[in-house]
């Protein structure tokens, strides 16, 4: 980043007040439509963000019955993984470039063995993701990721809503997914990509707070 470029008129601001936002900190950082991969790969933060179309998106922090869950579904992935010899699987928080310049950070992430070359200091793509709704982002989930995801050929994606009380699993089908199962209580989840992977959905809504 070029600092000096974006303080060069920094003598006509007034300085923050005490309870104010520090919004001299900002000019040290592109505008929104003008991050780049480096630029975000070079991000301190304990903050989840991910990188789309140029801007900068901050997640919600993620609760602790979705950290349950997503523990739960990494631990269950990897088991069948290990004993079948299929992959690696990792979890957020850890970037995944979908095409140059858009960077998502998916709960779960699969990555066939035959693919391991596509994974350095990040993944370039993934061969199956999960992500664990978030009340206040659904609509990001359902929608945009869907888009996304089945745009940078990623074939299997899962949708984990406790809220709605299901498991939405998609396979892709040319350049869009279609629904290979909408999974509700009493039933069990099963993944096209990996044959005999599954999960029971009661196990996952075991995991939500009383209320969910």
């Amino acid at each position: 980043m070029n600092d000096t470029n974006r303080l060069t008129d920094s003598c006509s601001w007034r300085l923050s007040r005490p309870g104010e936002l520090t919004w001299e900190v900002a000019r040290f950082f592109p505008r929104q439509g003008q991050w780049t991969k480096e630029d975000y790969l070079s991000l301190d933060t304990n903050n989840l963000v991910e990188l789309s179309n140029g801007c900068l998106e901050l997640l919600p922090m993620p609760t602790d019955f979705h950290q349950a869950i997503v523990a739960f579904l990494y631990e269950v992935l990897k088991a069948f993984a290990m004993a079948h010899a299929l992959g690696i699987v990792r979890f957020a928080s850890l970037p995944v470039e979908l095409w140059p310049g858009q960077i998502r950070e998916p709960d779960i992430l699969y990555m066939k063995a035959e693919n391991a070359h596509r994974i350095q200091d990040y993944w370039h793509g993934a061969d199956l993701v999960m992500e664990v709704v978030s009340p206040s982002n659904a609509d990001h989930d359902y929608h945009t990721k869907r888009q996304e995801y089945a745009q940078a050929g990623i074939p299997e994606y899962w949708i984990v809503d406790v809220i709605r009380r299901h498991i939405l699993v998609l396979t892709l089908n040319g350049t869009t997914y279609r629904v290979h199962g909408d999974f509700g209580p009493g039933t069990t989840a099963t993944s096209v990509l990996l044959p005999g992977f599954a999960v029971a959905v009661d196990d996952v809504l075991a995991l939500a707070p009383a209320g969910a």
